[in-house]
């Protein structure tokens, strides 16, 4: 479970969020900070793995609070102020959301932090099996269990996550929904597909065989297969 508080003065943020958190799984609201004086004296007694944090704020700015933290847990900015992106990224935060920001923006935040192994994968004996995520089809959230995916495929504007039981059709850029799986599992082999290591059966030629589908390799991803196969 990912326990996370909200640092934010306006009390419409704190709804927006709690409601977009209470949607997903895993995730534990254990306090509404409204100022970051009030979140430095929650910190100082409790541990939490996830921030979501304001910028404009009273009394002390976001980044101010931030750079003070002696071990900052993951910071999710949520702010109406995009000039800042540079300066969170420099500060390692996981993402930058503008407000208003939207269900789907914010779940590819929280997917991010869904693949740190510290917060969801805390001993060494955890099972990957386990880890999952949610992507948004046809105005649904589905949740997929990663070990399952076979392959991905861009199809013009969306992808298709292919699956041992199920095709999901995701609005999505095949380079963006890359980004949610593990880099050591998951290859893209050609421009429109991205397959599974651990699901290949063959690689013949230029091809990949996965159960009964067949994947193209393209040429400027010969370097990728060569890692693949280390």
């Amino acid at each position: 479970m990912i326990k996370y508080i909200i640092v934010d003065d306006e009390h419409i943020a704190h709804d927006i969020i709690k409601g977009y958190c209470d949607a997903l799984p895993n995730l534990s609201l254990v306090q509404h900070c409204y100022d970051a004086i009030e979140a430095m004296e929650y910190l100082r007694n409790n541990k939490v793995d996830l921030i979501f944090l304001d910028l404009n704020m009273p009394k002390l700015k976001g980044f101010e609070f931030l750079k003070i933290l002696q071990h900052p847990p993951n910071i999710i900015v949520t702010t109406a102020y995009k000039e800042h992106a540079i300066e969170g990224y420099e500060l390692n935060i996981v993402d930058y959301l503008l407000k208003p920001f939207s269900f789907e923006r914010f779940i590819k935040a929280v997917n991010k932090i869904e693949k740190d192994k510290e917060v969801i994968q805390p001993t060494l004996d955890a099972k990957k099996e386990e880890d999952s995520l949610f992507l948004r089809s046809n105005k649904k959230l589905i949740q997929v269990k990663i070990e399952t995916v076979l392959f991905i495929e861009a199809t013009g504007n969306y992808v298709k996550v292919v699956t041992k039981t199920s095709e999901i059709q995701v609005r999505e850029k095949i380079s963006d929904i890359l980004k949610l799986f593990p880099t050591d599992e998951f290859f893209q082999v050609h421009k429109s597909f991205i397959v599974a290591k651990k699901h290949i059966n063959e690689i013949e030629g230029n091809r990949i065989l996965i159960d009964d589908y067949i994947i193209p390799i393209g040429k400027a991803y010969k370097s990728n297969l060569k890692i693949l196969l280390k």
